[in-house]
This record gives C-alpha cells, structure tokens and sequence, in this order.
C-alpha cells in the first residue's frame, strides 16, 4: 500500500535476484514492461535502483545481470570496545515497543501512531510539492524556527487562554523535530545530571528516556483518574527538591486521562508557590474525543509551564515538527539547548506543515478525525468487553490512541504479548511506561492504527491467551 510502480518491480525484482545464480541475465526492459504493465520509464527507474543497491549491473550492449556477491567476510572482533566504553553513566532504555517494525500479517494494536487513513494525506502531500518548489527547499531556516509557523503555533495557544491571561507570541515559540527532541532539550536545559524530575507513573515511555538520557533522577507519583493528586505533587517536589514536574494535562500516553478543572487548578498553585517549572506535553492535542484538549499553558500568565506541541502524529509520521512555548529566561536557555543539538529544523518540513494546518481541509480533517477516533475507541472497548472480558478498562479514554488495559494480577504481561504475538497479535506491556516498579500487569493498546476489520479477531486471540495463562 502507497508503493509507486517502480517500487513494487524493484520489491518483485529483489526477491528474485536473491534466488538468481550470479551473472543471471535479467529480462529485457521490453519484457519487464509488459510483465507488470508498467511504461519504459518506470522500469529504467527500478533498474537504476536495484543497480544504485549493489544487486544488478549493466553491461552495455548485452543487458543487466544479477551482480556477483562479495565473499562474506571473517566477523570482525568489537570487544576492545568493552573496555574503552566502560558501563554507560544512564541506562538509556532500548527501542520502545510502540515503534517497532512487524510482520506484514500480523495485527498490530502497539504502535503509537494513527493508521494512515486517519491522516490528511492528500493535503500533506500538496504542501510538500509546494514547499519543494519554494525558497524553502534552498535556505537554511532561522534557529527557532519560521517566523509564520511560529506565530500560528502561539495562535492557537492563545485561543484557548481566559481574558485575563497575556498572550504568547511567536517570540516565545521554538520550532523543534518533535516533541521527543522538544522534551530532550528541555530536560537536559532545566534538570541536568543527578537533578530530579517528578512524573507521573505511568507516563510516556518517551519522556523516562529522555530524563535518563539527561542523567537526571525520575521521582514518580501516581497516577489518578482526573489526574495526579495535586498534595503528592507537592510532597514530591518537596522532599526531593525538584524544580521540575513532567506531565500530560490531555489525553495521557499510555492512560488516556485528562486532567479534571479542580487538579489543573491545584496543580498550578503548587507550582507557583514552589517556583517550579511544569513541562505540559501536548501530544494528542488534536485527538479529543469526548471533548477538545485544554491546555494548562493556556491559563498560566507566570512562565511556569513549558508548553510542547507536537504535529508529528495528527499531520503525518513524516513531518516531525512540534513546538515549545517558553516565556522568559527560560525560554533562552532551551533555545541554546536545543541548537546546540539540532540546529534547526528543515524548512521544508516547516513550510508543509504550515502549508497543511493553514488550508481549509485542516478543520474539515480534525472534525472528521474526532468521529473516526471515537468510532474505533467504542469498537475496540466493546470487542474487548464481549471477547476478552479478564481486562479491566478503570476509564475509557475521552482522547488519544490508546486503551490501558489492567491483567488479572496472576497474568505476566511479558509472557502474554510473547503469547498473542505467537498467535499473530502484536500488544504492548505496560511495564516500559512506568518510571518505576509498576503497579501492576497493564497492556496499551492502540485503538487508532490497526484495520477495525480486524479488531474483532484481535481481542479473540487476546481473551484466549488470558484464559490460557490463567488456566496454567
């Protein structure tokens, strides 16, 4: 799916070439073009790019070849690095579950990511071969980003801000490739090494990552149905000195919650009172379901909370841009942070992603992306309900892309997704969001990418294997 003529012969081709003897002569471009009914052009193009891949050549005047393999050479001996790198100073977690690659028949309810069908392709695809025609394709963007995309980020922040509130501006945006790389710079700025952070447990796998990554220390507190407990916050920062909490106000990853009035509110106060700083992650901003995200930064006129806005998930996978929205001297010092490691941001990207939420089919897409979420969130909580009824749901998500999921207690969660992935269902364990021990057996599943054709069959598989480890 989404693969061009000359991609689809150069896959064929592949898996041939790989079963051809060395030296095979390929078909002629004549035949090939009638085989996949495909024009001369498109097959010079896949045999540019089997050749460009080391697998075929060209010899003039007699036609192309399977390329002959080079001898496999003696494995090379790595282990003097053993000792130069000693034990790193963080363990920085391994590749998370949510962003990994899986076999094409199987049913995949771990990513992270919303199916592609969810996305407004066809705008993304206009704005890039606008922005490719433009100045942006040949000029070095500013540090902080373009001035237009920063203005419409503080924009859309402002909308949502009370009367009383100043609002931001684009001098207070930072254009960053992703909020992964937006909470990096932050955490490195604010909590540098041995400097505790407070999180919720559990929260994104993503930001754990990116505070070992700082050498900074995570003090969890729990997790609540409206949001953490605004005392624990306070008894947290409190006791461990922190000046810095991480959290996500809208639609959590993994739990889905959002914070209720009352908390957001509380959790204010204790952070002016302690001058703290709170990194608000926006992630699902544009995957409310049973109400818009209300973004904390928004009623906050102290520079307390650091905003992070990502658009990588709602515009495309492919355009990873998001934003931080800092006032004061802390908004300086994430900036050196931030250009420091990446520079800039490429103004391509930049340009096609202003291009897509400018248009008018921006709107028209949030509204429809609003029924398609709440559609495949009520399909799979009702799957589950009738199928793999050993799952307890404490909260349908009123947001996001996912559902936590609590096991019986006698359930691994381990040994159950190596179960339903042996049956052809890829889950999450909820364990890699915790920052700590984890409270108990969860799974995360994703509501928002796999086929809602295929969600009936998935929770069989998963409400079998329950039964099976429970019987054990």
């Amino acid at each position: 799916m989404g693969l061009s003529s000359a991609d689809r012969i150069v896959a064929d081709l592949r898996t041939w070439i790989g079963e051809a003897p060395p030296g095979t002569q390929l078909p002629s471009s004549r035949e090939l073009a009638g085989r996949y009914s495909a024009s001369p052009v498109t097959v010079q193009k896949a045999l540019h790019t089997l050749a460009g891949m080391g697998l075929v050549e060209a010899r003039p005047g007699a036609g192309t070849y399977v390329r002959r393999r080079p001898n496999r050479p003696k494995q090379p001996d790595f282990s003097w690095q053993t000792l130069t790198l000693g034990a790193p100073a963080e363990r920085i977690p391994t590749l998370s579950t949510p962003l990994r690659d899986i076999p094409a028949d199987a049913i995949g309810l771990h990513s992270g990511y919303p199916a592609r069908e969810l996305l407004p392709e066809r705008a993304v695809r206009a704005a890039l071969v606008r922005a490719s025609r433009s100045e942006a394709a040949l000029r070095r963007a500013p540090a902080t980003g373009l001035p237009d995309l920063q203005t419409w980020f503080a924009a859309e922040l402002s909308e949502t801000a009370g009367p009383d509130v100043t609002a931001v501006t684009g001098r207070d945006v930072i254009v960053v490739p992703g909020s992964q790389s937006g909470v990096c710079a932050i955490l490195r700025s604010l909590a540098g090494r041995g400097q505790p952070v407070v999180m919720e447990s559990p929260t994104y796998w993503g930001a754990t990552a990116a505070a070992a990554q700082a050498g900074s220390t995570t003090v969890p507190i729990p997790s609540r149905p409206g949001g953490p407990d605004p005392d624990d916050l306070a008894r947290a920062l409190d006791a461990s000195g922190a000046s810095v909490f991480y959290a996500q106000p809208n639609f959590a990853n993994p739990t889905g919650v959002q914070w209720s009035a009352e908390v957001r509110e509380r959790v204010l106060q204790v952070l002016r009172t302690r001058n703290a700083f709170m990194i608000e992650d926006d992630w699902a901003h544009d995957f409310g379901i049973d109400g818009p995200a209300l973004p904390l930064a928004s009623t906050d006129d102290s520079g307390a909370v650091i905003y992070v806005r990502s658009l990588t998930k709602s515009v495309s996978p492919a355009l990873r841009v998001a934003a931080i929205i800092a006032r004061g001297p802390v908004r300086e010092r994430i900036a050196a942070y931030h250009s420091a490691d990446a520079m800039y941001v490429s103004p391509i990207l930049q340009a096609a992603v202003l291009d897509v939420v400018l248009s008018p089919a921006w709107r028209t897409h949030r509204r429809y992306l609003t029924d398609a979420l709440r559609i495949r969130r009520d399909l799979l909580l009702d799957c589950l309900r009738d199928h793999a009824p050993d799952l307890t749901v404490d909260t349908p998500p009123p947001g996001g892309l996912n559902v936590w999921a609590r096991l019986p207690h006698t359930v691994d969660a381990g040994v159950l997704v190596r179960e339903c992935e042996r049956r052809g269902v890829i889950i999450a364990a909820g364990d890699e969001w915790f920052p700590a021990e984890p409270s108990g057996p969860f799974v995360r599943l994703n509501f928002a990418a796999p086929d809602p054709a295929q969600v009936p069959g998935a929770t069989q598989i998963i409400g079998a294997a329950i039964r099976g480890l429970l019987q054990r």
